[in-house]
């Protein structure tokens, strides 16, 4: 995903846990975006002045003020970046308050990396400042399509019904076609970043997903020993 100018979307993250905030810029320096941080409300305010971002990744707690005030002020100076709160908070009072202020979107801590970006590309498209390569919002891979807006999946024209986690492995897989991805990668990307989980759950998800994508049909997941997994077209 790029800006309508063809530029790099320009993305701060604003959050004072210096682990959070290296991974998510990790991941979204992944997707080809320009990144810039800040840990505290004063400095996001002023960073946001000098980079002008498109969207800004916002936790709601920050050491000198909380994250609606950060975002009256970005407002004031940015009225069409988008918002989307980070936040261990997730009481509805909490959610209606934060949209309420001119937050986009929320998402709530742990979480996967996977559902920050997909959640950052769904505001950047509907906002029209960004777009896709080819300027459709589908994943395609051989007769594999999924829709990501309305998280919907369907092989050979068939829907495949997927859990949550499922729908996030398959994303992240079908983002990489043909790239092998390691069960570290899969982990970090898929699951909380602060899940601190094993190899295994992979594994098991990985069965999940075969049973319901490859099931009856030339396979797609493939595994590489002693490395991690592939998605790439069964044959013809």
């Amino acid at each position: 995903m790029r800006r309508s100018d063809g530029a790099p979307v320009r993305v701060l993250v604003v959050d004072d846990e210096p682990d959070l905030t290296e991974v998510l810029s990790a991941a979204l320096a992944d997707e080809g975006w320009d990144v810039r941080t800040a840990a505290d409300g004063t400095s996001a305010v002023a960073e946001g002045r000098r980079f002008r971002p498109d969207a800004v990744v916002l936790d709601w707690m920050l050491p000198d003020t909380d994250g609606l005030q950060v975002l009256r002020d970005l407002r004031g100076e940015l009225e069409h970046v988008c918002v989307l709160f980070l936040t261990a908070r997730d009481a509805v009072e909490d959610r209606i308050a934060g949209i309420t202020a001119g937050g986009d979107d929320y998402v709530t801590k742990p979480f996967s990396l996977e559902e920050v970006l997909a959640r950052l590309r769904g505001l950047l498209r509907r906002a029209g400042m960004a777009r896709e390569p080819g300027g459709d919002d589908r994943l395609v891979v051989g007769d594999l399509v999924m829709d990501e807006e309305a998280r919907e999946v369907s092989r050979a024209g068939t829907v495949v019904e997927l859990s949550r986690t499922e729908f996030e492995l398959l994303r992240y897989l079908m983002r990489n076609p043909r790239r092998v991805l390691s069960k570290g990668q899969i982990l970090d990307r898929v699951w909380s970043y602060d899940f601190g989980g094993r190899a295994h759950v992979v594994e098991l998800y990985i069965s999940y997903l075969r049973k319901k994508i490859d099931a009856g049909r030339p396979p797609m997941i493939h595994t590489v020993r002693g490395v991690g997994y592939v998605l790439k077209p069964g044959p013809a």
